[in-house]
C-alpha cells in the first residue's frame, strides 16, 4: 500500500454563519492542498453543533455542497465534513464525501446525541459507508458514533477510521481514550478532527484532533489551538503488521439487527 496523507482542520467555527465558515476553510485548504490527499473538516462545519435544523439546513444541491465540489476540483483534493442537510421532509447530520471528480457520496450520523436532544431534530442514519481513496478504504463516522464499538467495528474492512466531531472539552478524556482504542481493536489507523473555541450555546471545545496507528500509538496530535494538522499514514507498515499479527481472523462475527 502507498502512504496516505490527510489534513485535519481544527478550527473555531462561526456560529450559524455558513458563508464565513466556507471562506475560512477555503483559505485554509488552499494553503495545504498541494501536500495532502484528504482534507477533513469538523462536524457541522458550516454552523457549529446546532439543533436549529430547519433554520440552517441546506439541500444536496445547495451552496455548501456546490462549494465543496468546486474547491475539491480546483485544488485536486478530496474534502469531507458534516453539515445539516434537508432530504425530503427530514434533516440529517450528514457527512459529505467530495472527491475532485465531483462524484459526491455521503454518510448520515447513526448515533444521535440524546443529551442535546439531537434525536428530536435529526433523522438517524441507517447505513455505514466505506469510501475508497487511492488504495485506502476509509470508514467515516460522526462524533457520538465513537462511543459505539459495534458500529465502528470492521473485520479487515477498512484501513482508516475517520471521525469528525464537535466533542466538548468536558469529555476530552473520553475522546483521547476511545480514538486509539478504535485503532487497536480494528487493526487500522484512526483519526479524529474536533473543533476549538466556544459555540453559540456556550459549550467549550479544546480540539485534540489527531491520528493513531494500529498499536494505539500517537502519529500526530493537536493541542487546543486552531491548527491544520497534516499527517502521513504508512500503508506498508499497517499491511506488515496485519500479516504478522492477524487478530482480525479471530474476531467475532455478527450482524446488526434491523431497526
Amino acid at each position: 500500500m502507498q502512504n496516505l496523507t490527510i489534513t485535519l482542520a481544527q478550527a473555531d467555527l462561526h456560529w450559524h454563519d455558513p458563508p464565513a465558515n466556507r471562506r475560512m476553510f477555503a483559505d485554509l485548504a488552499a494553503d495545504c492542498a498541494s501536500a495532502t490527499d484528504l482534507i477533513v473538516l469538523p462536524e457541522m462545519f458550516t454552523t457549529g453543533f446546532t439543533m436549529e435544523a430547519a433554520q440552517v439546513a441546506e439541500d444536496m444541491d445547495g451552496d455548501t455542497v456546490r462549494w465543496m465540489a468546486e474547491l475539491a476540483r480546483d485544488l485536486d483534493v478530496t474534502l469531507t465534513g458534516s453539515l445539516v442537510i434537508r432530504d425530503g421532509d427530514q434533516f440529517f447530520n450528514r457527512l459529505v464525501w467530495m472527491p475532485p471528480d465531483g462524484q459526491v457520496a455521503h454518510y448520515d450520523k447513526r448515533h444521535l446525541f440524546r443529551m442535546a436532544d439531537e434525536q428530536d431534530h435529526y433523522a438517524q442514519g441507517k447505513e455505514r459507508r466505506i469510501f475508497q481513496l487511492r488504495d485506502w478504504r476509509i470508514c467515516p463516522l460522526v462524533c457520538y458514533d465513537l462511543r459505539f464499538p459495534v458500529w465502528s467495528r470492521g473485520v479487515n474492512e477498512f484501513e482508516l477510521l475517520l471521525y469528525v466531531a464537535n466533542w466538548p472539552a468536558a469529555r476530552r478524556s473520553a475522546w483521547q481514550t476511545l480514538l486509539p482504542a478504535r485503532a487497536v481493536e480494528n487493526l487500522c489507523y484512526c483519526a479524529g478532527v474536533n473543533r476549538v473555541g466556544t459555540d453559540g450555546r456556550d459549550v467549550a471545545y479544546v480540539g485534540s484532533s489527531g491520528a493513531w496507528d494500529h498499536l494505539g500509538r500517537t502519529v500526530a496530535e493537536c493541542g487546543d489551538q486552531h491548527a491544520m494538522l497534516t499527517v502521513e499514514l504508512d500503508g506498508a507498515a499497517l499491511q506488515r503488521y496485519r500479516e504478522k499479527f492477524p487478530a482480525h481472523l479471530d474476531a467475532d462475527r455478527f450482524e446488526l439487527a434491523p431497526d
